[in-house]
């Protein structure tokens, strides 16, 4: 069964995560108080309708304890009523909440009112584009939390032609390589440790935030 996502807030973070969540097989309810966005989402979302979210009477209406997850995006030019928002989405039940913010304040007030996870959308982005602008082999990066991230990072030149036993990368740098993608466009696959590695191979790793720099200094040298 597809998971059912409330989404409150279709400015331009709400928007493209209703669209890929949608294009991913989710059950999609599209609110905003805007009606150009609203129809925006229309046209792919499941369902797309405009409420005023901070009205508890009109928020009660999209059932949010049914669902599996509510997200609140509303945009920093709003912040009360991202709040309000929060809080009602707690009152009514809802399982999970996740709440968008882009300052410390903000998020500590969500937080008390009942937001399960935060999001700062701006803050992580500018994290993974730091990373890939001063680490060139790193092609993606993902926070999973309590410090853990997820890294996509092309094999580095001196790691061509070495096996992952050869390489022993989790006892020297404390990585563990969960994957290998064939090629740009090719799917993961279980990594071998016993198959040569490819220049046209990338390395999907689950490690510390600090270890990525340490293994990529430290293989290079």
């Amino acid at each position: 069964m597809s998971q059912q996502i409330l989404i409150i807030g279709l400015g331009q973070f709400g928007m493209t995560l209703a669209r890929t969540l949608t294009e991913k097989g989710a059950e999609v309810l599209a609110v905003d108080v805007k009606k150009t966005l609203v129809e925006e989402a229309a046209t792919f979302a499941t369902e797309a309708v405009v409420i005023n979210a901070t009205d508890e009477m009109e928020l009660a209406r999209l059932e949010p304890g049914q669902r599996d997850v509510a997200v609140c995006s509303i945009g920093d030019d709003s912040k009360e009523a991202s709040i309000i928002c929060v809080a009602l989405l707690k009152q009514m039940g809802a399982p999970l909440i996740i709440a968008r913010a882009n300052d410390k304040t903000h998020q500590r007030i969500l937080r008390m009112v009942g937001a399960h996870q935060i999001v700062d959308p701006e803050q992580e982005f500018g994290k993974r584009f730091a990373n890939r602008l001063l680490f060139r082999n790193v092609i993606a990066d993902t926070n999973l939390g309590d410090d853990l991230h997820i890294t996509e990072l092309c094999a580095l030149p001196t790691m061509i032609g070495k096996t992952l036993q050869e390489l022993a990368l989790p006892k020297r740098f404390g990585v563990m390589v969960v994957g290998i993608r064939k090629g740009e466009q090719g799917k993961i696959q279980q990594p071998s440790p016993y198959e040569p590695l490819k220049d046209d191979d990338n390395l999907i790793i689950v490690s510390r935030e600090t270890a990525i720099p340490k293994l990529i200094k430290g293989v290079e040298s």
